[in-house]
């Protein structure tokens, strides 16, 4: 019988050493799984919180106030470091208190306006996330309005890759004078529409083309409203001077809701108290409607002739009961009915690819502060004036508001003492320009 003493064979260890052992392996085992299940929680619960952040920033509905927001409670940071991070947002949550010094007003409470708007930087608009579409300008015209309807945009700025820049805007305005050209009846297809690229659209209108309108993210806003207005264009490209991009493309819509944001903490010009009667804002003569039976080459016809961007639909008791704008007529190419322009504007209509929460009114009687919070809550371009019985009487625009409450005070007397021409009176004289810059 082999003995325990023999070489090589090693005695088996007291069983409650073993256990000590395992005792000790034990915690060590419990313990890395507590502090690994610990870390897999602050992990996911950081992963959650990100990703609550991300969806927060992709469904915010005001970027500009959480931006503000944003820089006032990072204040620990670097002032340096922030101002990069927010370039352009004020870093207090209040930022009036520092950009406008109400008191330099002295007793022309009108000029608030103006001095708001030339207190921000065209970047101060752009929201953390938006959608920009480009078109190459060798891109089919039929591929190019199909995209328009798919991303829900209504203007694309037009890169040229020949000449290395972007050359202008498509908008729908480009779509109507396209079907306007080539359109002979419901029974001939449109075959340029098919086939044509955008270069050859604007070569087509090069006689009426002008250079694009743009502005640089670093320009006040005072000076976006400006180019917009005297252009006559709705929509303005922002572009990087040095990397020649396009960061976001400015518009009459966009400017009001920013001011609306710091609408209550601003002084109230006593102007705003008076009513649309009593200041004349908008256009009450010659005012172009259609009928629920007016076909829509007939009215993509008054569009162009008339220089107007929407006709109120009226009834045959001359009640307003429906508005066609150029927007509704990019459903067209989305149902793909715009071989048949012989159809009603009522049966056009039907086609909207947006809830239609009815015609938006106001009266003569409205005064221009209900006006003002009524467009902008909206988010509509215009507002059909009417009186007590439904009947149009008149239009405010977006434009209309931006050149009463900016324009109208900037403006300088002539050599001879009269007042220079507005830019109102401009748009009724000069004809409106065509696809070159976004008209819409």
């Amino acid at each position: 019988m082999a003995s325990n003493n023999l070489p090589g064979f090693m005695k088996p260890p007291p069983m409650s050493f073993l256990s000590s052992k395992m005792s000790e392996k034990g915690k060590l085992f419990k313990l890395h799984l507590r502090r690994r299940h610990t870390s897999g929680t602050d992990d996911r619960a950081s992963r959650s919180k990100e990703r609550k952040g991300a969806l927060l920033r992709r469904h915010s509905i005001d970027p500009d106030r959480r931006r503000a927001l944003q820089a006032a409670a990072g204040k620990s940071t670097d002032d340096h470091h922030t101002s990069l991070i927010h370039r352009g947002v004020p870093l207090q949550a209040d930022p009036l208190k520092d950009k406008i010094d109400i008191e330099d007003l002295g007793e022309n409470e009108n000029l608030v306006y103006v001095k708001f708007f030339k207190c921000y930087r065209c970047y101060d608009l752009i929201p953390v996330s938006a959608k920009l579409v480009i078109f190459d300008t060798q891109l089919l015209v039929k591929k190019a309005f199909f995209a328009l309807v798919h991303n829900g945009v209504r203007a694309a700025p037009l890169w040229d890759s020949n000449s290395r820049s972007f050359v202008g805007m498509l908008t729908i305005t480009d779509f109507i004078n396209i079907l306007r050209t080539y359109y002979k009846s419901p029974f001939v297809q449109m075959e340029e529409l098919e086939e044509h690229k955008l270069e050859t659209w604007r070569n087509v209108l090069k006689e009426k083309s002008k250079p694009l309108v743009s502005i640089g993210p670093d320009a006040s806003l005072l000076d976006a409203i400006k180019a917009l207005i005297q252009n006559k264009v709705h929509r303005l490209p922002v572009i990087d001077p040095f990397a020649n991009n396009v960061l976001y493309v400015i518009t009459h819509k966009r400017i009001l809701k920013f001011l609306h944001l710091y609408y209550n903490e601003l002084p109230h010009p006593s102007y705003l108290s008076n009513t649309l009667g009593e200041l004349n804002i908008g256009t009450y003569s010659e005012i172009a409607t259609v009928k629920t039976s007016t076909p829509v080459i007939t009215a993509l016809n008054e569009f162009v002739e008339r220089r107007v961007s929407a006709l109120p639909v009226v009834d045959d008791n001359d009640k307003v009961v429906d508005i066609y704008a150029k927007f509704d007529v990019i459903n067209l190419a989305a149902e793909k009915t715009y071989n048949n322009l012989d159809i009603t504007v009522k049966k056009a209509l039907e086609h909207r690819s947006q809830y239609f929460e009815g015609v938006l009114k106001c009266t003569l009687d409205d005064t221009f502060s209900t006006v003002l919070q009524r467009i902008v809550k909206a988010e509509v371009h215009r507002l059909v004036v009417v009186d007590n019985e439904d009947h149009v009487v008149g239009m405010i625009s977006l434009s209309d508001i931006l050149n009463y409450l900016v324009l109208r005070h900037t403006e300088e007397p002539k050599p001879d003492g009269s007042p220079k021409k507005t830019t109102e009176d401009q748009l009724n004289e000069e004809p409106e320009e065509s696809a070159e810059a976004p008209n819409e």
